[in-house]
């Protein structure tokens, strides 16, 4: 019997075996299947995303698909997602606390790369579609509702497969075992340095923070109605506003102390904020509802809450106005229930305070002739109302760092050195004499360079993303005695959008074949040392109303990436008939062996010799006979 099923399943197996040669599947078809040429844009200069779309492209050439790279510089990149030329663009989602809500309300804006990637959705979920349940759950004041509403959004584009969802990104400190107390940050950006004690040493210190663009570079203008080239971390640092977000999404009390929500006619609400009293800004300038207002005057000014300026996100076309009752209570009025109102309050620009000091015309400032945004911008119209630029005269907010000073390179190309300093002054300043007094952001061309620095002591602290290889930060972990390493839970997803609206990327199965085809893990583990997680989805499932269970799972499988290359549109199959006998010999295969094993089992159960010899037998001493093994 055992010869029998052996030389039965033997040449099974074999023609499985053919079917599958180490990565390739399908050999024989190739010349069957589809080759794919798709345009891959990526930001230059950022060396682990280089690497990692290097591997990006060696699986999908496994499948027939070819990449050609496109390395950007940022103005470039950015050109090419406008216009949609690309059909394949590495991004990030942008975490708290802006997942999910403003990031989705993003992609009606021309500047996002999803506002040209999502043009392809077919009916009924169109983008304009989109944009609306977007736009309506937004609106839903019921908690059960809205997660209904954004179940349907997120199964949307997860069943139009519309990115390939890479890894959760987590961010790292590595501080030297002189300072300690490091609380990690909520939020990509959020380095919460007054958290340092000094264990020994001096209370000076010097930071390599990560940037935007990866290695710092610069703060740029520190101004806090505007964005690039200025710094998430360093604006934090200097600029406080209203509220500001804590763990676990928690809003918490900032330069308002409370506040409350009153539903008034016409579906509108009204929110009272108390303010803090007793504030001073660094320039010694005080803190009232007069200089709340002036900033709110200059940031939402009319012209700039279109999608060109403020308008990619939702707070400036809710706000209709706002008001001082008293000297410390600010009125604002929505024009709907708009739910996360709060929530983008604490958003670090563009709405952060400045000292009334440092608006052009200081307190009786015009937002219209003399708004703060900066002097690049020109002017903005909507309408018959025109916003002229005039920037601001200076740096000082109410933060708990002042600054101090930049120093430029020879070629003003990128900042030296940037130093902050303790405001003492600060409404809830530390007391304690261990607390750090200064601070110096220092530039390093390169990565080994940050190292370096670090390993000899010259450098204190490395926090932030794209500043170490993620292989150091891992060799860091065991250097206990030197340094403590703290990473953040996965904030953000790494993805790779997909331009619906572009050949070949415009066709549904093409998508699934690249997702399916791209091995995360081991890229995690190749380029990543490990300190990623691979993921599924495109936002985190720690992000509110994200834990959706979606389906199917938009994993590594190289077999179902290759059989989807060698379908027809019409749905045959174009894999020749060699291979698909191969196929269909390896499924008898399974099923002889399923055959076999439960035969197996049957004879264990019944207490029977599982196998009967054809020839051999052997004496029975107990009976005086023979018996069949």
């Amino acid at each position: 019997m055992m010869l029998k099923l052996t030389a039965l399943i033997a040449p099974l197996f074999l023609s499985a075996s053919v079917l599958s040669q180490g990565d390739r599947v399908l050999e024989a078809g190739d010349d069957d299947c589809k080759n794919l040429d798709v345009d891959f844009i990526i930001l230059e200069g950022d060396a682990t995303i280089l690497a990692i779309e290097d591997d990006i492209r060696a699986d999908l050439a496994k499948v027939g698909v070819n990449v050609n790279l496109r390395a950007l510089p940022k103005d470039d990149f950015n050109a090419a997602m406008v216009s949609g030329d690309f059909n394949l663009a590495f991004s990030e989602t942008w975490g708290p606390p802006y997942d999910p809500h403003s990031y989705a309300t993003s992609w009606s804006s021309p500047d996002e790369a999803y506002y040209a990637a999502l043009k392809g959705l077919p009916a009924p979920n169109t983008q304009a579609v989109l944009d609306q349940k977007i736009a309506d759950t937004l609106l839903v004041e019921d908690e059960t509702a809205r997660g209904e509403s954004w179940s349907e959004i997120l199964n949307i584009l997860h069943d139009q497969a519309t990115e390939i969802p890479f890894s959760g990104k987590s961010i790292p400190a590595v501080i030297n075992t002189r300072l300690s107390g490091y609380q990690k940050g909520h939020q990509q950006f959020d380095y919460p340095i007054h958290t340092l004690r000094v264990i020994s040493g001096s209370k000076d210190i010097k930071l390599s923070p990560g940037a935007q663009t990866g290695l710092f570079t610069g703060v740029g203008r520190l101004d806090p109605h505007s964005y690039r080239p200025n710094e998430f971390f360093s604006n934090n640092w200097v600029y406080e506003g209203l509220v500001e977000y804590g763990p676990d999404g928690t809003i918490l009390p900032s330069l308002a102390t409370s506040w409350s929500v009153e539903d008034v006619t016409g579906g509108k609400q009204k929110y009272t904020f108390n303010l803090r009293q007793g504030v001073k800004f660094h320039d010694d300038a005080d803190w009232d509802c007069s200089v709340a207002k002036l900033n709110l005057d200059h940031v939402f000014a009319a012209p700039l809450t279109t999608a060109d300026w403020h308008g990619w996100y939702g707070l400036p076309a809710k706000l209709e106005s706002w008001s001082c009752p008293s000297a410390y209570v600010l009125e604002m009025m929505s024009s709907d229930s708009y739910y996360p109102l709060l929530q983008e309050l604490s958003y670090i620009r563009p709405l952060r305070m400045l000292s009334p000091n440092m608006f052009v015309g200081g307190a009786s400032s015009d937002p219209l002739t003399q708004n703060s945004c900066p002097t690049g911008w020109e002017s903005a119209t909507l309408g018959d109302v025109t916003v002229t630029c005039a920037g601001v005269t200076g740096i000082a907010g109410t933060g708990r760092w002042k600054w101090v000073s930049t120093v430029m390179d020879s070629t003003d190309e990128y900042a030296e050195t940037v130093d902050f300093t303790r405001f003492t002054d600060h409404w809830d300043a530390y007391g304690g004499s261990d607390g750090v007094d200064n601070v110096q952001l220092v530039h390093y061309a390169t990565q080994a360079d940050v190292k370096a620095a670090l390993d000899s002591g010259a450098l204190d602290a490395v926090i932030g993303d794209g500043v170490l290889d993620p292989s150091d930060v891992k060799g860091y972990k065991a250097q206990t005695a030197d340094f403590t390493v703290s990473m953040t839970e996965p904030l953000q997803n790494r993805i790779v959008v997909f331009n619906t609206a572009k050949s070949p990327t415009n066709i549904l199965k093409n998508r699934k074949i690249m997702i399916h085809a791209v091995d995360k893990a081991a890229i995690i583990q190749k380029e990543l040392a490990g300190l990623d997680e691979p993921v599924d989805s495109l936002f985190s499932k720690s992000a509110p109303y994200c834990h959706v269970d979606l389906t199917p799972k938009w994993d590594y499988d190289f077999e179902k990436a290759t059989l989807l290359n060698c379908v027809d549109e019409d749905g045959k199959n174009a894999v020749p008939a060699g291979a698909l006998i191969a196929i269909a010999v390896c499924g008898a295969a399974v099923a002889a062996l399923a055959t076999f094993v439960g035969y197996m089992r049957y004879k264990e159960i019944q207490g029977k010799p599982i196998f009967t010899p054809l020839m051999q037998t052997e004496p029975d001493t107990k009976n005086g006979g023979v018996h069949d093994l």
